[in-house]
């Protein structure tokens, strides 16, 4: 289930080009109602940028995953108004276990360095170094808040294939479809009918019974996600995310 949530926030955050922007949302599921929460911090200067969200299961949710928390950190620099990934962290915890993935991208050699440390009770009990099977510029979070500026014409349906470190279960793969105007409706019945664009994002993993995780997204005039929806989910119905503030 957090996995889910993790995913569902990357894929909020569209941001308009500012110096520095937060977001907060709540996700919910089906008759269970709230069962996580995300706050996101973009801080960008002319070059470098600093993005930090942290996640958090609430409700039945935290009850079941053990206090779950994620930490997501990505630093770097910029290049042609995009944003460059130069260094990922990730950092979960549930009970007394704390896992930590650290991503380093030697750009020059086209190399992505992961480092994997996993904690009991503050004792190290498993620890992997690797070099991972592809190269990107982006990380998860830099991927999604460059989408806005790499997307230029939001009208146009299309479909656009990227790769991104930090999802290496899939070999970097994520895509993201622009919805032909025949399908606009059922975006506006989803999703509402306040949205600037509308889109299709696919992480390429099965979330409950969804194939592909394939997430409905409604932008806002201001360039970030308003809400996002998760269909054909086992037992309890949709999940869906909503902006709060």
């Amino acid at each position: 289930m957090f996995r889910f949530i993790c995913s569902i926030i990357f894929l909020l955050y569209m941001p308009i080009s500012a110096e520095a922007i937060s977001a907060n949302y709540d996700v919910s599921y089906g008759v269970l109602g709230k069962i996580g929460t995300a706050k996101a911090v973009l801080k960008k200067e002319q070059k470098s940028y600093t993005i930090d969200i942290k996640l958090a299961t609430t409700g039945l949710a935290r009850l079941l995953s053990s206090g779950r928390k994620e930490h997501h950190i990505s630093q770097g620099h910029m290049e042609n108004g995009l944003m460059v990934s130069d260094f990922y962290q990730v950092i979960k915890s549930h009970g007394d276990t704390v896992m930590r993935k650290e991503y380093r991208v030697d750009h020059k050699r086209k190399k992505v360095k992961k480092h994997y440390r996993k904690f009991k009770k503050g004792v190290l009990v498993r620890e992997e170094k690797t070099v991972l099977d592809f190269y990107a510029k982006d990380d998860l979070l830099t991927l999604y808040f460059n989408l806005n500026t790499v997307i230029t014409d939001k009208t146009k349906p299309q479909t656009y294939g990227f790769k991104a470190v930090g999802a290496e279960r899939q070999k970097g793969k994520v895509t993201v479809i622009i919805p032909t105007q025949n399908k606009k409706p059922k975006y506006e019945e989803l999703l509402g009918k306040d949205a600037t664009w509308y889109a299709t994002a696919i992480i390429h993993q099965k979330i409950f019974s969804s194939k592909e995780g394939r997430l409905m997204l409604a932008v806002g005039k201001d360039g970030i996600t308003n809400k996002a929806v998760l269909k054909d989910v086992i037992f309890f119905g949709d999940i869906r995310a909503v902006r709060v503030k």
